[in-house]
């Protein structure tokens, strides 16, 4: 696996085997392992009990199961998938992104450290991130940004389900800066788009 975003409180990991990156995620609270998204890889399961004792496995967008099942079943936890409801007995609040008969997503937000974890809404890669935006919002939800959902919070770590999360003080101002924004940069994320069209066909 490619690791990244290595923090005191976890770890996520990327598998490039698709047409798109997938990035998943393990985060530790009071010694109990959560996982997030997650594409099942050599040397995981390992890795994820060296943590700590495995609580669930989180599915935070209705088509990102990915291999969730799979690692649950390897770990003996229960899948909580878009938990709208919330997750009691523990340190995550969920943030409502999209409830709709197409698309049900929900967000991760973890108060005492300021992690805010996204499937889809929210990307770095290069499809989402707008004339070199550091964060930036899905195609599709641009016309209509999240800011509801996501109003108030100020993340010193914003993890994404594509790409490489932002990490210190930039994050805040990235989800900021990437929510205010949202609609007017649409232009600039087609433009972006054609001319990698035109590059790759080069």
């Amino acid at each position: 696996m490619r690791v990244v975003d290595e923090t005191d409180f976890g770890f996520g990991w990327v598998d490039e085997s698709g047409s798109v990156p997938r990035t998943s995620h393990a985060l530790v609270a009071d010694g109990r392992v959560w996982v997030v998204d997650p594409v099942l890889v050599d040397g995981l399961e390992e890795r994820l009990r060296a943590l700590g004792e495995p609580a669930g496995v989180l599915v935070l967008l209705d088509r990102h199961r990915r291999d969730s099942d799979a690692v649950a079943g390897r770990l003996g936890v229960p899948v909580h998938e878009t938990p709208f409801d919330g997750l009691p007995g523990t340190p995550f609040e969920i943030r409502r992104i999209l409830r709709s008969r197409f698309w049900r997503e929900v967000a991760l937000w973890w108060p005492e450290r300021r992690v805010l974890v996204f499937a889809d809404a929210l990307g770095t890669l290069g499809y989402m991130a707008a004339g070199g935006e550091r964060l930036g919002v899905h195609p599709m939800l641009r016309p209509f940004p999240p800011r509801r959902a996501l109003d108030g919070l100020e993340p010193e770590h914003v993890l994404v389900g594509h790409g490489e999360g932002v990490h210190g003080p930039e994050a805040a101002t990235a989800l900021a800066d990437a929510l205010a924004h949202a609609r007017r940069r649409m232009a600039t994320l087609v433009a972006d788009g054609f001319r990698a069209g035109v590059r790759r066909l080069r």
